[in-house]
């Protein structure tokens, strides 16, 4: 199935579109099953949602359950953090109960960097696992969990989530949450959801903006390879949407 392409002229006008894709996924899975599941990137994205989300009314905010789609293995505090981000931009300024807001666990981060261990990283994705588990796994084994909704942006190589171009993770098929050590970009240390995982999910939607990302999104929306990340992500039983702004879509035939 063909992606859905959103392209709106300005930043404020791509949020309300893209809010009320939001919004409207929010409304059906609480309807069907009393709750919200969200994953959240980081980047530009918290910035993009935020902007009309935080306004709106009409939102169950306590049965949202969000999650990171990756993170990097900073403290929660430090400016490098996904969390730090979304709490300054969104979780600030809306109601969502804290518990349901599902972060790395702080204490296992080690202060000195130079003291990750194999068996510390371990510790970390376990934890999140288990987080992960609870929520989805609660009354059934579930082989992946699937989401409602997954927010993704891309980077200008293709990558998406802690998920680059011509890694070995791209191959990985069974694990819910991977660590990465040797991220091209830094922080080095991240975790992130799999490719599994996120196709998996009932609707995802990337979000791209500014002129940066206009060769790149030529290659993925409209170039038959294979090789970039951000091209792999197919949901298997989902939909899948592009929400742009005008300078990011500058270049698509497509739109």
């Amino acid at each position: 199935m063909a992606p859905h392409i959103v392209t709106k002229p300005t930043i404020d006008e791509l949020s309300i579109a893209l809010v009320d894709l939001v919004v409207e996924e929010s409304r059906k899975a609480i309807n069907a099953r009393d709750r919200f599941t969200i994953g959240l990137s980081g980047g530009s994205l918290p910035k993009v949602l935020a902007t009309d989300l935080k306004d709106r009314e009409d939102v169950e905010w306590d049965k949202w359950q969000v999650f990171f789609c990756d993170e990097r293995l900073v403290p929660l505090d430090s400016e490098d953090s996904n969390y730090l981000l979304c709490k300054r931009e969104l979780f600030d300024h809306v109601p969502i109960p804290p518990e349901r807001i599902h972060t790395i666990n702080n204490e296992l981060i080690p202060k000195d960097q130079d003291a990750f261990t194999e068996e510390v990283s371990q510790e970390i994705i376990d934890d999140y696992e288990k987080q992960l588990i609870e929520v989805f796994a609660c009354v059934n084994a579930v082989k992946f969990p699937v989401f409602d909704l997954l927010l993704l942006g891309i980077g200008p190589d293709g990558h998406t989530c802690s998920l680059f171009p011509g890694h070995s993770l791209l191959d990985e098929s069974s694990l819910w949450v991977a660590y990465i050590e040797d991220s091209p970009k830094p922080p080095p240390r991240r975790i992130t959801f799999t490719l599994p995982v996120i196709n998996h999910a009932h609707t995802v939607a990337f979000v791209a903006t500014g002129a940066g990302k206009q060769d790149v999104l030529c290659k993925i929306l409209e170039e038959d390879g294979k090789d970039l990340p951000a091209q792999l992500v197919k949901p298997s039983h989902g939909r899948l949407y592009w929400f742009l702004d005008d300078k990011a879509a500058a270049k698509l035939t497509s739109k």
